[in-house]
């Protein structure tokens, strides 16, 4: 089953901070974690909603309207990804469980669903 963290941006990440030394390190354990248990997919950061484009459909049927970022509304952006072959949901949430709070300063937020497979 692929289940795809999704770690939520937040001010910080949307103003392009980087992680501190101690949460990159504490990452990257979690990193080689999910890669020696055989799980991890993929796991990747995004560059902030600033460098972003979004497209809308405000019509049926009608060509896309393009948007620049940066988004404001931060609760709804993304930051960044993993991607995890488990055998079951509880197994996803439990890895999600380990993940250090992605944001630091208590701005993390993670939010877990299954990819639907072919």
């Amino acid at each position: 089953m692929l289940f795809m963290m999704i770690v939520k941006a937040s001010k910080n990440s949307e103003a392009g901070n980087l992680p501190s030394p101690e949460l990159m390190e504490a990452m990257t354990k979690y990193n080689e974690q999910l890669v020696k248990a055989g799980v991890r997919v993929m796991a990747k950061g995004l560059h902030p909603s600033s460098n972003g484009i979004r497209l809308s459909y405000p019509e049926p049927g009608g060509k896309p309207v393009v948007t620049e970022g940066p988004f404001t509304e931060s609760n709804d952006l993304v930051a960044g990804f993993f991607l995890v072959d488990v055998k079951s949901r509880e197994e996803a949430i439990e890895l999600a469980m380990r993940m250090p709070d992605p944001q630091g300063h208590g701005e993390g937020q993670i939010e877990l669903r299954q990819v639907f497979e072919a």
